[in-house]
């Protein structure tokens, strides 16, 4: 797989949006965050349009994508939030570009199309993480937020274990066993909407990671048949499930809890699952570098980061 170099102090890092519109107040203090960590800034065009729910038409999003991957003065790129809309910009990409020039990109949420698209069709570790007008604005980015991101996008060691916050649920082993391989994943329902296409989840031999926020359980049960009737659960090395947040059902006596749909669907599978790790949309997350080597231990309840995900 191919990295981007660690960021230092001073590197300038491209801003835009491959899904939902910020306004003015929402970008400068999107900037101010990343200034405050040390970096210096430069905007793409998405980041000053809107069209309804995008940041602006297709072609001003892809292009930030594709500028800012070719720009060789722009060490890393972040997108600012999530959405909707990602899913549009895939065939626009010049994949070849991203190739030659690897770079940290950052994001989560709508942004997994682009996980997937680039770690599949460039062969790009990217980075699942906190984005800037979601999270370093919040309170809870200081600590162990804050200290996580810099780790995975500064430091060219391991990461290593991956504990769970002070006070927050333990992780929890659903299927004993150990294994040792790449991640991929992200947003389940992104990857559902991946599906078909020629950037669609590869988990062969590696470890799937999923979460995803404000979803019944009776979807999270479709996301996953999907996937086993595709043959991508029954391909993969193992399952981390990340914070599945705000997904309890609206008919309890009409649904299933979804700790019941992990057990009917990935306990068969016959390998490694872990529950509760820290990634997603929870408040406080872990960054995973998507790629790299992780090291699943089922029997312990226990996840490390092997593989630095910059080099």
């Amino acid at each position: 797989m191919n990295k981007g170099r660690a960021l230092c102090p001073g590197d300038l890092i491209g801003l835009l949006s491959v899904s939902n519109p910020v306004t003015d107040e929402e970008r400068q203090c999107s900037v101010d965050a990343v200034e405050a960590l040390g970096f210096r800034t430069v905007c793409g065009e998405s980041l000053f349009h809107r069209r309804g729910y995008l940041a602006g038409p297709d072609e001003i999003r892809a292009r930030d994508v594709n500028r800012m991957f070719a720009d060789p003065d722009i060490a890393g790129i972040f997108c600012v939030r999530g959405g909707e809309g990602a899913n549009r910009l895939p065939e626009m990409i010049d994949l070849e570009g991203v190739r030659k020039n690897p770079k940290v990109f950052l994001g989560y949420s709508d942004v997994t199309v682009f996980h997937l698209l680039l770690g599949r069709g460039a062969d790009l570790v990217t980075i699942h993480g906190p984005m800037p007008y979601t999270e370093f604005l919040k309170d809870t980015f200081e600590g162990y937020v804050k200290e996580h991101f810099l780790k995975a996008v500064t430091e060219t060691e391991p990461v290593g274990e991956i504990l769970p916050p002070p006070g927050d649920p333990a992780i929890q082993a659903l299927v004993p066993g150990t294994v040792e391989a790449p991640l991929v994943g992200g947003c389940l329902s992104l990857i559902s909407a991946l599906m078909g296409t020629p950037w669609e989840i590869d988990t062969r031999g590696k470890i799937l990671i999923i979460e995803d926020v404000g979803e019944q359980p009776y979807k999270y049960d479709r996301w996953l048949c999907q996937l086993r009737s595709a043959g991508k659960l029954q391909q993969c090395a193992g399952v981390v499930v990340g914070q599945c947040i705000d997904c309890t059902a609206d008919k309890p006596k009409m649904d299933l809890p979804l700790e019941e749909i992990f057990a009917d669907l990935l306990v068969p599978l016959g390998v490694p699952v872990l529950l509760n790790v820290p990634f997603g949309h929870g408040k406080r997350k872990a960054t995973f570098p998507l790629g790299v080597r992780a090291l699943l231990d089922g029997n312990a309840g226990r996840f490390f980061l092997t593989e630095s995900g910059v080099r």
